[in-house]
């Protein structure tokens, strides 16, 4: 039983159904329809980091009483939000961060390989791979920029050796105003359409004849000497050998029922579609305000933000209001005045990322119970990591033997 239905939980149910592993799968609204709707849609390995990093606490403090900074910190009265900030800036270190971004490095090193073999197998995964501009308004920014990412590359996967500046910087995409002073292009770098690739996963599992059971909502869990015997739904109990818990913010209330609850967070991201002339032909990532671009179904979506407010999908026009506006630097004048992006924008929207203080997603056995796992808290690479979470954790499932690339998202270092 997958609990979750949104790319993770479904490229993890899809290999174990390839596997013969009899598979159903709970959802409490429909395929795709949580974070894994309205994200860039990033099939990405130069920009696979741990959100927490040196420098991102300050950064965060400084974005107190300011809704519009790219990272937008709300203090809560809750003790357990305060625990997780505390636990985030121990995770922001040098050293925790090369660690965290060499585990997603190690884990993602088939990840095309495997949207590769979903296409081969029939499914529509919508990935192309246009490369990805990173680009900037100042060349000193980018060159920093582009040197700690090919530090941390360390040769997994290409860099270029330079950044493109003056005037010939905007020739790397002809949507670039000419604001933009600085740019690179990482070549080989993807998008898809989430939504779409959601549903068509959705689709692959039918063919394989997975039971999905959409608005389902889980709540809880019937065990018996360690192991889990049924899930409970609002709507009565399923019996289930076994179960993957694959929620996303709705993880940690189904693994506290479990006696094992996560400190996870949701960083709220924001995103809107919008047609542009010129249209951006690559992913764009906006440096110094940390904004993104993506080509998605014959449009533009735009989104940014990490807003650390709570567990909550409130959409703060605000936020729209402020990705809107950092991406004017880069786009140029699209829009005169934040009245316009009414008429101009469609789709807008917020989804709660779930987040872990490393920056890390849990991938393993659940504490205390024989055949219940957990795969949650990928933050913003649920696109990116979904194929080779799902596989890796299938084969963990079938064989019992974790495979070594998981070993650094063990539920135990969450431990205090």
């Amino acid at each position: 039983m997958v609990v979750g239905g949104g790319v993770v939980g479904l490229c993890t149910a899809y290999y174990l159904a390839v596997a013969g592993v009899p598979v159903e799968v709970v959802e409490r609204r429909g395929l795709g329809s949580g974070v894994s709707r309205g994200n860039a849609g990033w099939v990405c390995l130069s920009h696979s980091t741990p959100v927490p990093a040196p420098g991102v606490v300050r950064y965060a403090l400084r974005s107190l009483g300011r809704p519009d900074s790219p990272l937008y910190l709300r203090p809560l009265p809750d003790p357990a939000f305060v625990r997780w900030l505390w636990r985030f800036w121990r995770s922001s270190t040098p050293a925790a961060f090369r660690r965290g971004y060499a585990a997603i490095a190690e884990l993602n090193q088939d990840t095309f390989d495997l949207f590769d073999g979903l296409r081969e197998a029939g499914v529509e995964t919508t990935l192309t791979r246009p490369g990805m501009v990173h680009a900037f308004l100042s060349p000193t920014e980018a060159r920093h920029h582009l040197a700690v990412q090919r530090e941390m590359a360390d040769g997994r996967y290409p860099m270029p050796d330079d950044v493109t500046t003056g005037s010939e910087a905007r020739l790397l995409d002809d949507a670039l105003s000419s604001r933009v002073r600085a740019a690179y292009l990482v070549e080989g770098e993807g998008v898809v359409d989430p939504e779409a690739f959601a549903r068509a996963l959705g689709e692959a599992l039918a063919g394989l004849g997975v039971k999905v059971h959409e608005n389902a909502e889980a709540i809880g869990f019937r065990s018996s000497g360690g192991r889990v015997t049924a899930l409970r739904t609002a709507q009565g109990e399923i019996p289930c050998s076994a179960v993957v818990v694959a929620a996303g913010m709705r993880s940690p209330g189904l693994l506290r029922a479990l006696g094992s609850p996560l400190p996870l967070q949701a960083g709220k991201g924001y995103s809107f579609s919008v047609d542009l002339d010129p249209a951006p032909r690559h992913t764009l990532y906006f440096g110094e305000r940390r904004a993104v671009a993506s080509p998605i179904g014959g449009t533009t979506r735009i989104g940014g933000t990490m807003e650390l407010s709570g567990n909550n999908n409130r959409l703060d026009w605000r936020r729209i209001v402020a990705v809107a506006l950092a991406s004017r630097h880069y786009l140029g004048r699209w829009f005169d005045d934040p009245d316009d992006l009414v008429s101009l924008i469609r789709d807008p929207w917020v989804g709660g990322r779930p987040f872990l203080p490393d920056g890390l997603p849990v991938i393993d056995r659940v504490p205390g119970h024989e055949n219940a796992f957990a795969a949650t808290g990928h933050g913003m690479l649920g696109v990116t990591l979904g194929p080779v979470t799902g596989y890796r954790l299938a084969s963990y499932i079938r064989t019992g033997e974790r495979p070594a690339a998981l070993a650094p998202f063990r539920f135990d270092r969450l431990l205090p």
